[in-house]
């Protein structure tokens, strides 16, 4: 794609509102437990149960909730407090009104607070360090021009009804900038490339922020965003286990994630999860989310990048880098992009004043 043309446009899918997140406990990883994404999907197929609710098919497995709609088109929502647990020295979870509290107290002190509604949906996540001052991390309520919070479906691009009201149709953004810039590939980079690529600001201007779930479930507002495509990493059929052999890849990634966190503190990263076109969609639709929460639970574990500042989404063959019905390595990926100045609608990534 030469600079100066659109990027290729992408359709998401379009449903009612999303029904609860799966319920999941959160307390400290014991040791010699499982490294992240050590799953079965033939167990995960016994163990999914299927109800049908306001004409869409919903689909309950261990950790995950899959929502079909009636076109045949399909999503998925997990939780993402699940990875925070992680090396914990204490969890609490709270009522407050309709919305649970859950604080992850972590061994220096440190608190992540996260809000979410009745149905799981993520309102807030803020970090309080041992002094008491705090730093949002995403906030996900939208908000109007003034600054207060608004009813899903009234902000500009919002598509009424298409899930539950996130998803934003955007026209493809034009690209100013050579194509191997706005998606790099992580085996040919180097340090530094994806480094510059995981701080570049929007191919083109925003015309207001967005919430998570805006960005989550709205391709073309990803699409403002340059990407790293980690295609140095590969996955065994039907697991979302990264190999031993292959977690030491994440290094360079690692790396300029936290250098950019440091940087900013409130940085917000997407790791994308995608597969083939190959198989069951509902395989694929679950493999590709365990398998981008699997890469964002080891760059934890393994290179201490803050979890609070990750989040992780599937898409299963939705978004195919090659147009191909058969196998494919480079389909099969997981893509991180920083999604920070869609949070805050291009502001510049400096640093927040500590509260």
């Amino acid at each position: 794609m030469p600079a100066g043309t659109p990027a290729t446009p992408v359709t998401a899918p379009v449903a009612a509102p999303l029904p609860p997140a799966p319920a999941i406990t959160a307390k400290p990883i014991p040791a010699g437990s499982p490294r992240p994404g050590a799953v079965n999907i033939d167990q995960i197929r016994r163990e999914r149960r299927q109800t049908t609710e306001g004409g869409r098919t919903i689909i309950r497995e261990p950790g995950r909730v899959i929502i079909k709609d009636p076109n045949g088109q399909s999503f998925i929502r997990h939780s993402d407090v699940d990875r925070f647990r992680y090396g914990a020295r204490d969890v609490k979870v709270q009522r407050q009104g309709n919305d649970t509290r859950t604080v992850i107290v972590r061994p220096d002190g440190t608190q992540i607070i996260t809000l979410n509604d009745n149905n799981g949906r993520l309102l807030r996540r803020v970090r309080r360090d041992q002094r008491g001052r705090e730093i949002v991390i995403i906030d996900n309520r939208r908000r109007g021009p003034d600054g207060r919070a608004i009813a899903a479906g009234v902000a500009a691009g919002v598509v009424a009804g298409a899930i539950g009201g996130y998803f934003v149709a955007l026209p493809p953004p034009t690209l100013h900038i050579p194509h191997d810039r706005y998606i790099v590939e992580a085996e040919d980079a180097s340090p530094e490339l994806i480094y510059e690529t995981l701080v570049a600001p929007p191919v083109e201007r925003l015309e207001r922020s967005y919430t998570l779930d805006e960005i989550r479930y709205s391709p073309s507002v990803r699409q403002r965003m340059p990407s790293v495509d980690l295609d140095t990493i590969t996955f065994e059929t039907g697991s979302a286990e990264i190999p031993p052999d292959q977690a030491a890849k994440l290094q360079v990634i690692a790396d300029g994630i936290n250098r950019a966190i440091q940087r900013n503190p409130s940085t917000v990263f997407l790791i994308e999860g995608h597969t083939d076109a190959v198989g069951n969609d509902d395989d694929n639709l679950s493999l590709s989310d365990r398998r981008a929460e699997s890469a964002a639970a080891l760059l934890t574990q393994q290179f201490n990048v803050p979890p609070e500042n990750l989040t992780s989404q599937g898409y299963g063959e939705q978004y195919l880098k090659v147009p191909n019905d058969g196998p494919e390595r480079r389909n099969r990926r997981v893509t991180v992009r920083n999604i920070t100045p869609l949070l805050n609608g291009g502001q510049a990534n400096a640093a927040p004043p500590p509260r």
